[in-house]
């Protein structure tokens, strides 16, 4: 068979960097892993071609090439999904459809012609088996999740690697906590599941022989679930691996906060090459923790553990959420204040929305606030249920919360901020690559001599070359991200 797998769009989000992309070169931040997971599964002797749609187009020949389409996503690809599957449908080519969006939407979607949901280990050789006898099923669902032993090598050679800022790749799933507003124990489960070391190990080699040099993105939803496993068997084995081969990637994951906690964890992942880590940290208030369930952020001082990690040698990105039902008038500026003294260059700060199969989503419900289906783009300002508090004050201190944050004074002196508590690791950086000296010229003219306010860029250059001057790739990385969210801010 012939099969064209096809990734949609992503519209511009936060983590799209579609701007700060445009300073080195590349087309999208990261490539479709799940994709190449599935491609992985099928059939060697099958033909295989990739499109996605976020660094090249889709072309009706390359559709009718096909004999099946496979098509995945996320709900903020909504959009750019069903117009592939109606593309499909007119050219009379048959779409398989999986992946988050379809798992937790696909009775509101139409023109696919088989559903493979849950995970795809699990789900898609019964899909496989049904095929070749000719009896292919609409809809195939998972009782239960896979184990990560069965997730095949994903196949890269499929990807136009250098269109892609970062390479992602998986160590685990699922997350022992249970956040009310969070579905990825809905679609991964509360026991963390984890690839065998070796076998991780061996996805790494793959890059490598690759050529891939740089950042890559472990895309786990709390990397820290299986500590036990991390500390004895596997950062002892990435350190040695990183070790060997000089150090060529530099990873990013996300976490829970309480890495703070455990210092041994924390000198074992800067030894093993992890430069950033995501942290959902949500809210100062401790009525909202309580509310929304984030137990492991509760009775802590999180601008201390903020700190701890970044002097620990992390640079700590950070996830906020307003519009709790706790939430009163002073919460924007708290939020502000917590942003500006933590030193989180990299803030998401959403308006909470409920998604389906969430704790949130079905108390929402039972109180009859649900409204609509949530867009995927929790910094859209769009709300998908009745908040407590009244919507246009909602969103003006929504609006007051990005203007402020992302504002150029406001954000390059966070970045001192940041700067100042940051220590850098005691391990070789990847190398650099022609992209960064290209993105240093393109910052200069756009940054420090273009863009309105540039002296606040010049401001940074030199407070870098005269306290931190060998931290100068992250403050002209951060001030290049800075570009991209004044852009994200003013379009609220």
């Amino acid at each position: 068979m012939k099969i064209l797998l096809v990734y949609p769009e992503i519209p511009q989000t936060f983590w799209s960097f579609k701007k700060a992309l445009r300073f080195i070169a590349k087309k999208a931040a990261e490539p479709p892993l799940g994709l190449l997971t599935v491609a992985g599964l099928l059939p060697e002797e099958w033909e295989m071609k990739l499109v996605d749609l976020n660094v090249s187009p889709l072309s009706d020949e390359q559709i009718l090439w096909a004999d099946t389409v496979f098509l995945g996503g996320m709900s903020i690809q909504r959009r750019s999904f069903e117009a592939v599957a109606t593309r499909c449908n007119r050219l009379g080519v048959k779409v398989v459809a999986g992946g988050p969006l379809c798992t937790m939407h696909h009775q509101e979607l139409s023109g696919v012609d088989h559903f493979v949901l849950g995970e795809a280990e699990i789900t898609l050789p019964r899909f496989l088996d049904d095929l070749r006898r000719g009896n292919a099923r609409r809809i195939y669902t998972a009782e239960g999740f896979a184990p990560l032993a069965a997730a095949p090598l994903p196949r890269w050679e499929l990807l136009e690697m250098k269109k892609y800022a970062t390479i992602d790749i998986q160590y685990s799933r699922g997350c022992p906590y249970d956040c009310e507003f969070c579905s990825i124990t809905t679609l991964y489960g509360h026991v963390p599941r984890t690839k065998a070391t070796a076998q991780f190990l061996a996805e790494l080699e793959s890059l490598y022989a690759i050529g891939w040099r740089g950042a890559v993105f472990v895309v786990d939803d709390n990397f820290i679930g299986n500590r036990r496993k991390l500390k004895q068997d596997f950062l002892p084995a990435l350190i040695d691996w990183s070790r060997r081969h000089g150090y060529p990637f530099g990873f990013n994951t996300e976490v829970s906060i309480d890495l703070a906690d455990d210092g041994e964890l924390i000198q074992l992942m800067v030894k093993a090459g992890f430069k950033m880590v995501f942290v959902g940290i949500e809210t100062p208030d401790e009525r909202g923790l309580a509310e929304c369930g984030k137990l492991q952020n509760r009775n802590r001082d999180l601008l201390q553990a903020v700190k701890t990690l970044q002097r620990g040698g992390l640079d700590v990105s950070g996830g906020f959420i307003v519009g709790f039902d706790s939430d009163g008038p002073d919460i924007f500026e708290r939020q502000i204040r917590f942003i500006q003294n933590s030193g989180i260059v990299t803030a998401m700060v959403g308006l909470l929305n409920a998604p389906p199969g969430t704790r949130l989503y079905k108390r929402l419900q039972a109180e009859n606030r649900i409204i609509n289906t949530m867009s995927g783009d929790n910094m859209d300002g769009s709300l998908n249920f009745l908040p407590h508090m009244k919507p246009h004050l909602l969103m003006a201190g929504y609006r007051r919360i990005l203007r402020t944050i992302y504002s150029q004074e406001e954000y390059f002196a966070r970045i001192k901020t940041f700067l100042a508590e940051y220590r850098l690791p005691d391990v070789p950086a990847p190398p650099l690559k022609r992209e960064s000296i290209a993105a240093l010229f393109r910052a200069v003219w756009h940054l420090g001599i273009w863009e309105e306010g540039k002296r606040y860029f010049w401001k940074l250059v030199f407070y870098v070359l005269r306290h931190h001057r060998r931290k100068f790739p992250q403050a002209i990385q951060m001030a290049i991200y800075g570009y991209h969210f004044r852009a994200l801010a003013a379009a609220v």
